[in-house]
């Protein structure tokens, strides 16, 4: 039975993709140019299911089970893609989202960010 998001660690992701990737003798393939542009024509093809929709009827696509099936499955394509990539240029990814949202809260703090994405004076 899989695991939820809050008992599945990175490092058990990074070895399912890495256990995959090995079984079939890809990491000759998998160096960090071909990698990131795998994450960017993902990444491409989850907004193609964004592309003409008006932003107020986005919310709508959640409730389309069949449309979730096919954003889920491009987002495990980006995330398998970082996984890869992260193992390739030996990246520990929570240390790396860790430092950059630390970076991230002094360049937006609170109090001129809160509820805005311009700064407040």
């Amino acid at each position: 039975m899989p695991t939820p998001d809050t008992q599945t660690t990175v490092a058990e992701l990074k070895k399912l993709m890495d256990d995959f990737v090995v079984a079939r003798n890809w990491r000759q393939f998998h160096d960090p140019k071909n990698l990131s542009a795998s994450i960017a024509i993902e990444a491409a093809e989850l907004m193609e299911h964004f592309q003409w929709l008006h932003s107020d009827n986005v919310r709508a696509v959640k409730h389309d089970e069949k449309e979730m099936t096919n954003i889920r499955e491009e987002v495990a394509d980006i995330l398998a893609y970082l996984l890869s990539f992260a193992t390739a240029m030996d990246i520990d990814l929570a240390d790396a989202l860790r430092a950059k949202m630390k970076k991230n809260e002094q360049k937006y703090p609170v109090d001129k960010f809160y509820g805005s994405f311009k700064p407040r004076m």
